[in-house]
């Protein structure tokens, strides 16, 4: 028996909390992954005729030989569900068999939350759509999260994260104006609904706790994206002919952008007047504080580009560290590109556990890869991701004879079954 994974310390925030999570892939799990890190009982239901989660079969993996392409021993298992599946519980049930449908009902009558992630319409074949949990637990959570709301729409086709990217406009939003879409290099469109979703489910909680009664969360990735594309008014930009892609530079905000260095890369965010003038001190140029080409906010962006032809050309004479210790001294923001390796690495990040290593079931801790943290630091509360992540029905007979209560006969004859 693995350690009572069931029992998080009394002043988590979620503690007490139990969530089925029927999610696979990316942005079920991520969001499901929050609250296993928040502290709820995070119970992964997995099918065992599909070899459990998508995420289980993603190159690369990690065993006892390390980091490989494809499986070279029964301990390899895929970094992305080493990363997505930490401090939850898996257990195996197949939801299209029939027979599975009292085990699932078992199992949602003891939750506060449900978590799904199928296309529109495969929950109510299945009979696990909101109306048929809220007959066995009216105070449930149902938290759906889909490419395009719960109900789907007219040709709206399956949800990938690069077709969220296109439909949301945000494609269009980075890169030099006279090239292609940009593919944001992060599954954004995978990772922000899940975020929504986590805030929606959490309200949701608080409310039924005044109430009662439970309700249905319905998140899209679609609509995340959109949503968080229209905080940014581009079509503002537009109507008075601000350009909406501008490559490197931003000139609406100038001196604003990424510049090369003699060595590498700076992002350089000086768009008021006391941070511009910090620019052109830093270079030696006290000669233009004054100038009326870049004395104020609308000047500087009428002379966006001599402005940043200026700054660039002396950026790219000296090393990274130097212009940063210059424009740092004279209250420039400025900061080092980093890669993602570096980025990952930083002591700040690692110190505050938002970014923690990653950890095997079988080979412990591996300092050298990186996994998410949570985020959120609590002055009364401990949050964290410190559990290894499960092997495919792990936690069967925890789950299933000492959480429901099934005697090892029923269990024995469930698997003998195939139904988990």
């Amino acid at each position: 028996m693995t350690e009572d994974p069931t029992s998080p310390t009394a002043e988590q925030p979620l503690a007490g909390r139990t969530v089925i999570d029927l999610t696979t892939a990316l942005a079920g799990p991520y969001a499901t992954l929050l609250l296993a890190g928040l502290g709820a009982t995070v119970i992964k239901v997995e099918n065992p005729a599909t070899g459990g989660d998508t995420s289980r079969n993603n190159a690369p993996y990690l065993g006892p030989d390390g980091l490989g392409l494809a499986r070279a021993d029964p301990r390899d298992m895929s970094v992305s569900m080493l990363v997505r599946g930490r401090n939850k519980m898996s257990v195996t049930l197949n939801l299209k068999d029939p027979r599975a449908r009292e085990v699932f009902a078992d199992l949602v009558r003891s939750a506060d939350v449900v978590v799904e992630n199928y296309s529109p319409g495969v929950t109510h074949r299945l009979g696990i759509d909101y109306a048929a949990v809220r007959e066995l637990n009216p105070r449930v959570v149902y938290t759906s999260i889909s490419g395009f709301g719960a109900q789907g729409g007219p040709g709206s086709g399956k949800a990938m994260d690069s077709i969220i990217q296109a439909l949301s406009g945000v494609m269009l939003t980075a890169g030099e104006p006279d090239q292609g879409p940009v593919r944001f290099g992060l599954p954004i469109g995978d990772m922000l609904a899940p975020l929504y979703a986590v805030i929606g489910t959490v309200s949701a909680l608080l409310q039924a706790e005044r109430t009662g009664e439970g309700q249905h969360v319905d998140v899209s990735m679609l609509g995340a994206l959109t949503s968080l594309m229209a905080s940014e008014p581009f079509d503002a930009y537009e109507a008075v002919g601000l350009a909406q892609r501008t490559g490197s530079m931003v000139p609406r905000l100038a001196p604003f952008g990424i510049l090369a260095t003699a060595d590498g890369h700076i992002a350089l965010c000086a768009p008021t007047d006391p941070f511009a003038r910090g620019v052109l001190r830093a270079m030696g140029r006290d000669d233009l504080l004054d100038d009326p080409r870049f004395a104020t906010r609308d000047t500087r962006v009428r002379h966006a580009d001599e402005l940043h032809a200026m700054i660039g050309a002396w950026c790219k004479g000296l090393p990274t560290a130097e212009v940063l210790d210059l424009l740092t001294a004279n209250g420039a923001p400025a900061a080092e590109v980093r890669d993602p390796a570096g980025a990952v690495r930083d002591p700040l990040v690692r110190e505050r556990e938002e970014v923690v290593p990653l950890v095997h079931p079988d080979l412990g801790t591996v300092e050298e890869l990186s996994a998410t943290g949570v985020p959120i630091r609590f002055s009364g509360s401990r949050v964290g991701l410190d559990r290894a992540a499960p092997h495919l029905g792990e936690h069967n007979d925890h789950v299933y004879r000492e959480l429901l209560g099934y005697s090892a006969e029923r269990v024995e004859a469930l698997s003998a079954e195939a139904v988990i």
